[in-house]
């Protein structure tokens, strides 16, 4: 029975932490990808409307916005990363599913080999 509640460990704490944070950057990337992908139709209805009324934009208006996105991506691609090697680093043990609990039950959180890539190439696999 001790087996089913060890996603309740104190020491799980930290890396559950990582989790959570990991876990809601792999949120926000997902809505600035979508942000992203409407962008370039964003532009064109603005500048339909804009020659409708016969006013030209604001200088710089429209590239700086798609730089903002390209760089919130960019930002929000490098804290992934380091929150994906934080994690790995908590990890206890390799090739194997930790139970740790992410709010709702015991979720499972692992780093696994991948096949073909050199030796310590790990994917991060959290199921919640």
């Amino acid at each position: 029975m001790s087996t089913n509640l060890d996603y309740l460990d104190p020491n799980l704490l930290p890396l559950e932490d990582k989790l959570n944070a990991y876990l809601a950057a792999e949120k926000a990337l997902r809505a600035a990808n979508t942000d992203s992908a409407s962008l370039p139709q964003q532009q064109q209805q603005q500048a339909v409307a804009a020659d409708e009324f016969e006013q030209r934009s604001a200088t710089g208006s429209f590239p700086q916005h798609a730089e903002e996105v390209r760089d919130q991506l960019q930002n929000l691609q490098q804290d992934l990363e380091q929150l994906r090697h934080e994690i790995l680093a908590l990890l206890p043990v390799r090739n194997e599913w930790v139970k740790v609990n992410l709010g709702y039950g015991p979720s499972r959180v692992g780093a696994f080999d991948v096949p073909g890539q050199p030796a310590g190439t790990y994917e991060l696999r959290v199921v919640h």
